[in-house]
């Protein structure tokens, strides 16, 4: 067969459908398909859809019961035992032919990287003549599962098609493995592969680059991170930990940060900045009384036989309302009622207008009782006044006694706001998951509506930690010490947070020694939600911030290498400890590279999603917008790189991305005045100008010149 086999995959995820850029399932298995797929495999199309089961199996029969099916459909996502997850359930009804060994196939090789395999529910089958298969929405375990199957998926394709499967077989089970590509003496490698695939490729023929672990002890004991106690002689010449990419480091971030946690505040500007935890109804209707919408005069207009189907119907037909009317009431937009004009304990209440009486009403005074439309006051002329009665005695103001007024075609409830007009009681007035921000008027909705307390979801708290026995703070008095660094992390860092809106609590510099450090990131952690540590996460013997999470504080260290520029040595760990109320929680640390570009890089990409996920903000992450380059780029031939930029708006609407400079990770400059990160892959050759690329924004737009 000559021409590619087509596959077609659907993300079934409720957060990607709202949000497509937060899928990172889709880009891996595309380069399965690539990479592994042996150049026969043409991805022709990809969907997303909601955890919906009607969703998942509409756009499934689309595909599977068209007149030109693709040879395979493959899904991501919903595999699991949460409520939510339906897509087996979904699938399985629709297909005609089971295919347990698929299936087989793929629980082996994900559980031969972690027994947590077992929690997966996948299926495989064939409906009309396509294979179906549903992976993990990992997009680790995505890749794993479609990497277990992919070789002999080509065979499978070509019987369900209608291929003569005598002469698909004609040259025996030897001959159909070597064309796979999977003989008998591969497959134990295969098996290898996945299993150090999850402890970072050990292997020769499978290291990608990676160089090997070299092993001091045992492998029984499986150590991760250096032992200090062992000394120089024996710590690992090379990380234990994988290198992941970018996408995989921020799904085991979203994994592994801790679920929001509720609070109640009140309704005040400190709102600003929290996540809804509850869906927010109108205690009251709002107005919660008959108002006029302008200034003018309050009147008694008959009922016509019939009134206007619109707005636009006023002033024809209705009642002709031309004549002088006697003012005899006043109406204020002010908790006072309405009073007679004659009143003067300022406490009457009028009564009901009658037909030929009119009152004067102020824009958001409530109509006096009777009356059911207002007439503006340009559509009037004062015919005659009179002086009021005065509290003194003495001569009283000028006030109106009687208004001619104007206006034909007039209808009842003209320039009237009803009750409950704006917002009726009961009412969804902001939805759960909705932020609280300081332009969006939210506060002021809450409190127009009657709320005076609401569950939000509690911002995390985050300490910010230097170490390092070299780092001295930033405004010490004298000149530098040989071997001395100025401490500019922590302030920048503290600064980044603030200025996402998190309360930061500065704590201090730490020496490289691992008791001082255990005490420094036990006492953080009894104070804080979230710790950013710089520096010490490299390979030296004074690098000691993993060591101190894994051996002293029992931590997990969920990924310590990522393959990025900079910040390769970007490390994410959870640490149980105690509340205080005596439950275990889960705390969460983040080991950024001690090069200030690395560490500010490090922080907008992969700490600020946690903390933004800790708050109920969804999706978390700073924005993604498509930019266009203003001149050449140089890339990393062996890593993508995040490479600090100005974005502009040109006059012609585009965004315009222009270089900081030089982008060493030790060039604190590089993000002087950057807002925003280019997200740039690895090559030989220059980004050419005109090349448009993807933005991370970290602050706002500038205006620009150009176009």
């Amino acid at each position: 067969m000559t021409s590619p086999l087509k596959a077609a995959i659907l993300v079934v995820s409720t957060t990607a459908a709202n949000e497509p850029s937060t899928d990172a399932a889709q880009s891996a298995l595309r380069e399965v398909f690539e990479k592994d797929g042996g150049g026969r495999w043409e991805v022709v199309d990809s969907k997303i859809v909601s955890d919906v089961t009607t969703q998942i199996q509409r756009q499934i029969m689309l595909w599977t019961d068209a007149a030109e099916p693709p040879n395979l459909v493959i899904t991501t996502g919903g595999t699991g035992f949460a409520v939510a997850d339906h897509t087996p359930e979904a699938v399985s009804v629709l297909l005609h032919k089971q295919a347990p060994g698929l299936v087989h196939a793929m629980l082996a090789s994900s559980l031969a990287v972690t027994p947590f395999a077992m929690m997966s529910r996948p299926t495989a089958g064939v409906r009309n003549q396509t294979v179906i298969l549903t992976l993990p929405g990992s997009p680790k375990g995505a890749r794993e599962n479609l990497q277990a199957v992919i070789k002999t998926l080509p065979h499978a394709c070509l019987q369900a098609a209608g291929a003569d499967s005598r002469a698909l077989h004609s040259g025996g089970l030897k001959n159909l493995e070597q064309e796979a590509g999977l003989t008998s003496s591969t497959q134990p490698a295969h098996a290898h592969h996945h299993q150090h695939h999850h402890h970072g490729h050990h292997t020769h023929s499978h290291t990608h680059g990676h160089p090997a672990l070299t092993r001091h002890t045992a492998p029984s004991t499986d150590p991760k991170s250096n032992d200090p106690s062992l000394g120089p002689s024996r710590r690992h010449r090379s990380s234990p930990y994988p290198l992941l990419p970018v996408s995989e480091a921020l799904s085991l971030i979203a994994q592994h940060t801790p679920a929001p946690i509720t609070t109640t505040l009140p309704v005040n500007p400190s709102l600003t900045g929290h996540v809804l935890a509850e869906a927010i109804h109108s205690a009251e209707p709002v107005p919660a009384f008959r108002a006029s919408i302008v200034d003018g005069y309050a009147v008694v207009v008959p009922q016509p036989p019939s009134t206007p189907s619109s707005a636009a119907g006023a002033g024809t037909g209705g009642a002709d309302m031309r004549g002088i009317y006697p003012v005899v009431a006043v109406s204020h937009a002010s908790a006072a009622v309405t009073t007679p004009t004659t009143s003067s304990d300022g406490g009457e209440e009028a009564p009901a207008l009658k037909e030929g009486e009119i009152a004067r009403i102020t824009t958001g005074a409530p109509l006096p009782p009777g009356a059911n439309c207002v007439i503006m006051v340009e559509d009037t002329v004062l015919v005659s006044s009179k002086k009021t009665a005065a509290e003194d005695g003495g001569d009283g103001e000028e006030e109106e006694n009687e208004v001619e007024i104007l206006a034909t075609g007039v209808w009842p409830g003209e320039n009237i706001r009803e009750v409950g007009s704006d917002v009726s009681q009961g009412a969804l007035v902001l939805d759960k998951g909705e932020e609280i921000s300081a332009a969006g008027g939210e506060v002021g909705l809450l409190a127009s509506v009657g709320v005076r307390k609401v569950k939000v979801y509690r911002r995390p708290v985050v300490g910010v930690l230097s170490t390092g026995d070299e780092i001295v703070a930033h405004d010490r008095d004298g000149r530098l010490r040989l071997g001395e660094v100025r401490d500019t992390n922590r302030p920048s860092l503290i600064a980044a947070a603030r200025e996402w809106g998190f309360e930061v609590v500065d704590l201090g510099i730490a020496s490289d020694k691992a008791g001082a450090l255990e005490e420094v990131l036990r006492d953080a952690l009894r104070r804080v939600d979230l710790v950013i540590t710089t520096g010490g996460v490299s390979m030296g013997e004074l690098d000691l911030l993993k060591p101190a999470i894994e051996r002293s504080l029992g931590g997990t260290i969920h990924f310590g290498r990522v393959v990025m520029k900079p910040g390769k040595p970007t490390t994410f760990a959870t640490v149980p400890v105690k509340d205080n109320a005596g439950e275990r929680v889960s705390k969460v640390i983040f080991s950024l590279p001690g090069n200030p570009a690395s560490a500010m890089v490090t922080f907008h990409l992969f700490v600020l999603p946690s903390l933004q996920q800790m708050s109920g903000i969804s999706p978390p992450g700073l924005p993604r917008v498509p930019v266009v380059l203003s001149h050449d780029f140089p890339l990393d031939r062996s890593r993508p790189e995040y490479h600090r930029a100005v974005v502009s708006i040109g006059k012609d609407g585009v965004l315009y991305a222009t270089s900081t400079g030089g982008q060493r990770s030790s060039r604190v400059g590089s993000l002087k005045g950057a807002n925003a990160l280019l997200c740039m892959p690895s090559g030989p050759e220059p980004l050419r100008k005109g090349t448009k690329v993807e933005a991370l924004l970290m602050g706002n737009l500038r205006n620009d010149v150009r176009g």
